[in-house]
């Protein structure tokens, strides 16, 4: 087994940590700090950083983006820059899973108030959940060719 981290900057990073940087990076850029070439060179020092000093020395002479407060540094060295990220966004498929689940409750639902009220009535009624879960399934579908790529749901 390899041996404990002497300090914080020995840390393997993960792919949120080197976003974060590659997000900080990308601003410097933008605000003329850095030239295209050394924004290019950093940026891909960044995706391929193994450990938090990696990416510390990436950024260590660039100030805090904008409207930010100072990157935190404990005595251990630079503090876990995944706490800084932002929170991730559920991929595309994530969402259509969530929305066709529930769809899928949706329909159990229906189809159970038809059967109930079929047996109550002695007969088979009208198939009547049919036409709610056609319009849904139709806007589930549309949202999936036509959409930006974002859940549906209200307020995401």
């Amino acid at each position: 087994m390899d041996p404990q981290p002497q300090h914080r900057g020995d840390i393997r990073v993960s792919d949120a940590e080197r976003d974060v940087t590659a997000q900080r990076l990308a601003a410097a850029l933008s605000e003329g700090r850095l030239d295209m070439e050394e924004y290019q060179k950093r940026l891909d020092a960044a995706m391929t950083a193994v450990t938090a000093d990696d990416l510390r020395v990436l950024t260590v002479d660039l100030p805090p983006a904008a409207g930010a407060a100072p990157a935190p540094v404990s005595a251990e060295g630079p503090v876990d820059l995944a706490a800084m990220a932002p929170p991730a966004r559920p991929s595309f498929w994530r969402g259509q899973l969530e929305e066709w689940r529930s769809w899928g409750g949706g329909a159990v639902i229906m189809i159970g108030i038809w059967t109930v009220t079929s047996i109550v009535s002695g007969q088979f009624l009208p198939f009547w959940p049919l036409i709610p879960l056609g319009i849904w399934a139709a806007v589930l579908i549309a949202g999936m060719l036509f959409g930006d790529g974002k859940s549906s749901k209200c307020g995401s």
